[in-house]
Parts: C-alpha cells; structure tokens; sequence
C-alpha cells in the first residue's frame, strides 16, 4: 500500500457536504516514506499473542476538546480569515462554552458503562487563553474548577492529549505569540509541519506538553489537529517518542493521526523499536482510529448516524467489520458535535451506539489509549523462545492480562515463574472467562492470561 494513496483520520471528511463544513480542518495529501518499524525479536512458532483476555478492545477518541472552550465558536473566524470561501458557518450562533456540568455528565454515563479513551485538551485553545494562565471570559476559579474536573474525574478513564497548542495559529515558541503572517502556511491544521524537522516538531510538541503538564494534566500521547504531520509522517512518529519522553518520561509514547474506513488494517503499530535488551528499551505508537465522526461534526452542525457504525439488525455497519476481524474498534468524534449546541444529539447517538454492540458482542473490552499501545509494545516485541514444553518471555515492556495460545499435543496445567516464583493460576471454564492469572485448555491449545512483567517470565505447558 503505498503512502499516496493512504487515508489519514480526516479523508472520511472529504464528501461534499461535511468538507463544505470545513471538517478536514485543511487535509494534505499524504507524502514521504513510512515510518520505520525498528527492532523486533524473535518470537517462536506455535506461541500466539491475542488480545487482552482474548477480547476485542474498543476505545473512544475525543478531538476538538478542551476546558470550557467550544473551540467550534473561536476557531471557525480563524480558518475562514485563510479560507473564506470554504468556512461559512454561522459561528457566532454557536455557544462560546461546553460546559463543565456536561463534560461530568458525560463522564459519569461512561464510567458506569465503562467507556475508555483519549480526550485532548488543547493547551491554548484557539488563541482564547493559556490553560496555565488565565482563560478571558472565565474566571480564574472556573478555569481552576475545569482543569480540576479533568485531572481529578476524566483522567482515571480517559488519557489526555494535546492536540497541539492552539488547533489554529501556531505560535512561536521563543516568543509564546502567533507568527505575524496570516495564511495556511502558519496555520497548525494546514501547512507549517510541511518540511519541519523532528527537533522542530519535537519542540513544538513539547511546548503544547509542558503547558498541560503545569496544570497536573499527565500525558503520555499526543493528537495531530487536521493534516498536521501529514507529510512529514516519519519525523511526527520519532517527534512524539521525543517530547513524551522528554516532557513526561513516558515509557511507551502513542499518537492519534490516523483513521481507515476502509478495509485496511487499524491494528496499532508500534514504530522505531529500539534498546529492546537494554535497561532503556524505546518505542512509539500509532493507533489508528476505524470510524468517521458520524455523530455530530467537530462543529456541532452536522448531525449523525447511529447506523453508520452499527445497524438496527446489529449486522451492518463499520463497527462489525472491524470488531469481527478482531481488531481494536477505535470511533473518534469531535467534542462540540457531541454536546451539539446544547442539544447532546452526538452523545445521544454514542449512547445508542454502546447499546447496539454490546447488544451484539459479549467480548469486548473498553481500553484507553495507552492500554492499547502498551499491550501492542508488549505483543509486538517480547522475545518469546520455546524449549520443549518450556516457552520463555523476554519483555521490554510490561503490560496486564497478557493473554498467549501455546499449540500442544498434550495440554497440561501451565505453571507460570515470574522473578523465580511461582504464580498460582486458576483454570477458567471458558475463553471469554479469562482474567490475569487464568488459563483455558482444548483439545490442541492451552490459553494462559498473566500479568506480563517486564524481564524474564517462564510458562511451563
């Protein structure tokens, strides 16, 4: 598949009447040479990887959100300064603010159905105001109260990203003001990361990072607005692993800036490998979402469809394509289409889209991001040898419910050292019963999920 022809998370958006709407927030066409893979060891034949507990993991991207700003509102002036003939949207008639009571609303339904995902939190939404300083239009107390809400409620399930600085101007970061030129090239949906180097696009995500890191917000991704990185997807890969590890020493950097609605591939994948035997292995992350925003548009104008991710007759649709191969069903939305003006018409949708596949599946499994890419860092570059009926895991990376079918002729009670001790494991009666620390058994395979370690662990079957 050559990278001319690959869609990125916004083609979906290229129809007549959503590009109209400006949702492409300014795509290019996808250039230059693939990212690079790195290093991968050596894992035995007849050991297989699978999902977390042998599920099928399904997350939910957030874009276009932050605290109290309805980025819609601001940014749509911005876009139509550069492209008047393309953004003309009443803006105005929009609310200025998503509120906090909505953003706990919302919160509070996934939690009790267990929803995890990504939620950006753009650092300088717009050019509105500074989330470290002072946001004008709000108080100071509800800028605190916001950020608040974010790292003490929405954190435990949802990971936070920037997604950049501004989602509109980019700022020079000498400075902390926009570049006085006013077109597409200074823009961060449009043409600046065109030709940037990695330690230009590491500095200016690290910028964005170091401001959401002075408000307690932890980060360990990062979210590219509109066709930022586009072209230059080799250096935005390696930037990422750069400035998260810099700015947050995160182990195990992801990123959002793909999206297929195709029949392409959207497992994760895990990008310039490297040190896996070291005391400091390396990797990055690209989760690659699998659905369009088919519930409300980033700017609140364009309402969705619950039957483009999944059919009445929960036969049909995107969502069991995807579910059905196995693969992570990662949906990305826009934050001012899910409040929708107030109306919540998106977060309606979602709600019926939740019931629908559950009503379908019963092996699903809500993960946040960062779950996801770790568990592939771990799959992807453990060592796995197998010695007779011994198969040894050499891992770089940790990772939970760690879940491996070992082919046998004989299945027997694995036995599982971890640290040189033994771990009790409980035999589950079925697959989908699988939990860390429990194994299941046919007639040719056992099934073994565990806690992976990082280091050494040893599986007897």
């Amino acid at each position: 598949m050559t990278m001319q022809k690959e869609m990125t998370r916004r083609d979906f958006l290229k129809t007549a009447a959503l590009a109209a709407a400006g949702a492409g927030f300014g795509f290019l066409p996808t250039t230059g040479s693939p990212q690079q893979q790195g290093k991968r060891p050596k894992q035995a034949s007849g050991v297989t990887v699978l999902n977390p507990q042998n599920r099928v993991p399904v997350s939910f991207i957030i874009d276009d959100s932050t605290c109290l700003v309805n980025l819609a509102h601001f940014c749509i002036p911005q876009f139509q300064e550069v492209f008047p003939d393309r953004y003309k949207q009443d803006w105005r008639s929009l609310p200025r603010e998503i509120p906090d009571a909505f953003v706990r609303k919302f919160g509070e339904w996934c939690r009790e159905h267990k929803i995890k995902g990504k939620y950006s939190v753009v650092p300088y939404p717009a050019l509105v105001g500074w989330l470290d300083r002072d946001l004008p239009g709000w108080s100071k107390k509800q800028l605190d109260e916001s950020i608040r809400l974010v790292r003490e409620f929405m954190m435990s399930d949802w990971d936070i990203h920037p997604e950049m600085v501004t989602h509109t101007w980019v700022i020079n970061t000498k400075t902390g003001r926009p570049y006085p030129e006013r077109s597409a090239r200074f823009m961060e949906n449009w043409g600046w990361s065109v030709g940037k180097s990695v330690d230009e696009l590491a500095d200016y995500m690290s910028y964005a990072l170091r401001i959401l890191k002075n408000v307690g917000l932890e980060c360990e991704g990062i979210t590219t607005p509109g066709g930022f990185g586009n072209r230059v997807l080799p250096e935005l890969s390696e930037a990422t692993l750069e400035s998260c590890r810099d700015v947050f020493k995160a182990e195990i950097p992801h990123y959002f800036r793909h999206l297929f609605t195709d029949d392409r591939s959207v497992a994760p994948r895990v990008e310039y490998a490297s040190s896996l035997t070291g005391p400091d292995p390396k990797c990055v992350v690209s989760i690659i979402g699998c659905t369009g925003d088919w519930f409300g548009g980033w700017d609140g104008l364009s309402p969705g469809s619950v039957d483009r991710f999944i059919t009445e007759d929960l036969k049909g649709g995107r969502l069991p394509q995807v579910i059905d191969k196995g693969e992570p069903a990662v949906l990305v939305c826009h934050w001012p289409g899910i409040y929708y003006n107030g109306e919540e018409l998106g977060f309606k949708i979602f709600k019926e889209v939740v019931r629908r596949i559950h009503a379908r599946y019963d092996n699903l499994i809500w993960m946040k991001l960062s779950e996801i890419a770790r568990y592939w860092a771990a799959k992807k570059l453990t060592q796995i040898d197998k010695v007779g009926n011994r198969v040894v895991f050499n891992a770089p990376f940790a990772t939970k419910r760690f879940t491996v079918r070992i082919q046998t002729d004989s299945p027997k009670v694995p036995q599982l050292i971890i640290n040189g001790f033994p771990v009790p494991l409980r035999r589950a009666k079925a697959l989908l019963g699988l939990e860390s620390a429990t194994w299941h058994a046919d007639d040719r395979n056992v099934t073994v999920c565990f806690d992976l370690p990082k280091g050494k662990s040893i599986l007897g079957v």
